[in-house]
């Protein structure tokens, strides 16, 4: 038996796309001195099909985003447990998941106009479908901020969609799972809402 199992693979780089722009809050992982460096932070997905990003000069990890080093990146979508309640079959419980690995190599941009750029680009994409903000180019906050930004992309190199959702079982179950991943997604954001935020 194969791992991870194939029916949990998708290899089909659309739809792992879709992920990262629907949930492009990433976690990017760089390794120095084998130790693993790690920060989330939310990364756009191209038209030349590379990611682009920006990170705090601070941050220890931006001096590993240029020269080509290698990075990790790991996107996140829905999930949930899976109660076997939910199926018409006997099963037992299980966790359904989203996730869109990537490796790749980063370069910097060193150029302040293109960071410039970069930072009302995303804005844009972010701000979607409704815009209600523009980040205008001659925002002084902005400007002022663009001495502690570093700006990089990431060429990807390999690509691996991990959609868990229940594809190993009937018809009725794989609809019920999905409704119920649907259903508790709505559900979680609420309840943690309420608890943190009261």
């Amino acid at each position: 038996m194969s791992y991870p199992p194939k029916i949990h693979q998708d290899n089909d780089n659309q739809h792992m796309v879709e992920v990262i722009k629907t949930y492009p809050l990433a976690t990017l992982i760089s390794v120095k001195n084998n130790e693993p460096l790690i920060t989330h932070l939310p990364l756009v997905y191209n038209e030349s099909g590379k990611l682009i990003g920006h990170i705090d000069k601070l941050n220890p990890q931006a001096a590993l985003l240029k020269d080509n080093n290698l990075v990790t990146i790991i996107f996140s979508g829905p999930q949930c447990y899976i109660s076997p309640s939910i199926y018409t079959t006997t099963q037992l419980p299980t966790w359904n998941y989203i996730k869109v690995h990537l490796k790749g190599k980063a370069t910097a941009i060193e150029s302040k106009e293109a960071l410039k750029n970069s930072l009302i680009t995303m804005t844009e994409f972010l701000e979607q479908p409704n815009p209600k903000y523009i980040l205008e180019p001659d925002n002084q906050r902005m400007l002022g901020a663009l001495n502690y930004i570093d700006m990089f992309e990431i060429s990807i190199d390999s690509w691996e969609g991990k959609f868990k959702l229940s594809q190993d079982k009937k018809p009725q179950d794989i609809e019920n799972a999905r409704e119920e991943l649907i259903r508790l997604n709505k559900l979680s954001i609420e309840l943690f809402l309420q608890k943190v935020f009261k």
